[in-house]
């Protein structure tokens, strides 16, 4: 049976369960505010939506739908909080960010519960989220005290070169529904680090998550304005998100999510030439080589594929496997995909949930649909799961993939595998990079020379040998090509959100 490594939680009581299946329900108004300038707020406007869990369909939640309006207040707070945040010392905030993460790690499960309710992802899945979100914080909190600047030799005796980091201001974090404690704890935890503000805007489809992280970053000690969260539902996202590239108080944007969708943030932000920073849509190889270790190779295409239901931007896409191992692989693939289990994520053992929303499912099936129409062949699965639910997709195999299908040249984000047969190690690398997008690749071989040649060759700004979990905390995230701009995590991942201010200190005698 299939582990998630990296997943490890204790089992959820029989109370979370009941939580879980039937909405959010403990303290109720607890998720009707969303939170600005230290004080829990309502729209402006009054109105609200629902969230749901795409499990069963139940509204787990009720939110602000706020708009522009409701977005300006948050970032003239952020923007007047602004001006004594970025005077604090890097220890008071370091220690603000340790208690941040010391509340999330205390309250890990409760946080888990939430995400599996509103996310449909597993239990297991959710509190493995929570962990690798709050390394993030804790990363942060420890890297604040580390950013230092530079004395440079001048060439000229009567002059003094000094260089050093100054907080860039307001941030606007757009952050997607797959992840909605992890993106926001990434983002938030560098921006605060040095010294900016934020505005979170998270996605329309997973705010309750992050309404709870922002509940224990005001516990923590984060002064008003520091650190607000804008709720919007899908109708009113775009003028917010607008509002927060044009905005001229607002001095940079993170986004994580599709391509297509920061292209249009790119241009927003290009009139106030914005810090931006960007991680995009992925189209991920994933390569197994004769060389490879075939029982490795499966389990990592479990994990990289199956995660969240596929619906990661690191998940691996297209399978391209060497003729001389293909058969033995899908084999072995085949025996351990039809072991999965399907279901309501707060159930016991389930390992793949829902697809988000009816416009993801639908994504899928027209991709599945489209491949079978060109010649592809089905080995397992194929349709939507509806005897669990109405958002359920099969886990699935489809071989026979040709340049025509939709699902050789585009991210599917969703529970489906597309094997393709490769003869040499140099047609591996060109349908391997021949995408417009490069964010994570993945191959496996036991061939040291290959090893080193294809991680050269490959054009992703991640690379996975021989294993199909590649991020941490202590790592930069991050792609190339259309897979977008900047780096997340590692010291790389204060570089988005500080100017570098050289300064010439003359006439020294």
């Amino acid at each position: 049976m299939m582990q998630f490594k990296t997943f490890l939680s204790k089992s959820p009581s029989m109370q979370t369960i009941r939580l879980i299946q039937t909405g959010i329900k403990s303290a109720p108004g607890q998720y009707e505010k969303a939170y600005i300038n230290g004080q829990w707020s309502s729209a402006i406007s009054g109105e609200t939506f629902d969230v749901f869990n795409p499990a069963n369909g139940q509204v787990v939640g009720k939110v602000p739908d706020m708009n522009t309006d409701d977005t300006l207040v948050a970032i003239n707070s952020a923007f007047k909080a602004f001006q004594s945040w970025k005077n604090t010392t890097a220890k008071e905030r370091s220690q603000i960010l340790r208690r941040w993460y010391n509340l999330l790690v205390e309250n890990q499960n409760k946080i888990a519960e939430i995400m599996t309710a509103e996310s449909g992802k597993p239990l297991i899945e959710s509190n493995g989220e929570v962990t690798y979100g709050n390394s993030f914080v804790e990363w942060f909190s420890e890297l604040a005290r580390q950013i230092r600047g530079d004395i440079i030799p001048s060439s000229f005796p009567s002059k003094k070169i000094l260089v050093h980091h100054q907080p860039i201001g307001v941030v606007g974090l757009i952050t997607p529904w797959n992840f909605p404690h992890a993106m926001i704890a990434r983002k938030a935890a560098a921006a605060l680090s040095v010294g900016c503000t934020v505005v979170i805007k998270p996605a329309e489809d997973t705010p309750l998550t992050g309404i709870e992280l922002v509940k224990y970053a005001e516990e923590a000690g984060f002064p008003p304005g520091v650190v607000n969260i804008v709720t919007s539902s899908r109708e009113n996202a775009p003028d917010v998100g607008r509002l927060l590239c044009e905005n001229h108080l607002v001095a940079g944007i993170s986004f994580t999510g599709s391509t297509t969708v920061g292209r249009i943030l790119y241009k927003q932000c290009a009139y106030g030439i914005k810090r931006l920073g960007l991680e995009l849509g992925g189209n991920a190889p994933f390569i197994v080589f004769k060389s490879a270790k075939l029982d490795t190779a499966v389990s990592s295409a479990l994990v990289s594929k199956f995660r969240n239901c596929g619906q990661t931007c690191v998940a691996a896409n297209r399978f391209l496997i060497q003729e001389d191992v293909f058969d033995d692989f899908v084999e072995k693939l085949v025996e351990r995909v039809k072991l999965l289990k399907m279901g309501n994520g707060s159930d016991t053992g389930v390992q793949l949930g829902p697809l988000i929303n009816q416009p993801q499912l639908d994504k899928v099936t027209n991709f599945v649909n489209d491949a079978v129409s060109k010649g592809a062949k089905i080995i397992t699965g194929g349709r939507p799961a509806t005897h669990l639910g109405n958002l359920f997709y099969e886990p699935t195999i489809l071989t026979g993939i040709t340049p025509d299908m939709i699902v050789y040249n585009e991210e599917i984000f969703g529970p489906v595998i597309c094997l393709t047969k490769f003869k040499t190690e140099e047609e591996a690398l060109q349908i391997s990079n021949c995408c417009d997008v490069g964010l994570a690749g993945y191959f496996f071989s036991e061939d040291i020379s290959q090893i080193f040649r294809v991680s050269k060759n490959m054009e992703v700004g991640m690379v996975g040998v021989n294993e199909g979990l590649i991020s941490c905390s202590e790592a930069p995230f991050g792609g190339v090509k259309q897979s977008g701009l900047g780096r997340e995590g590692s010291h790389l991942g204060v570089e988005d959100y500080t100017y570098v201010k050289y300064t010439c200190i003359g006439n020294l005698s």
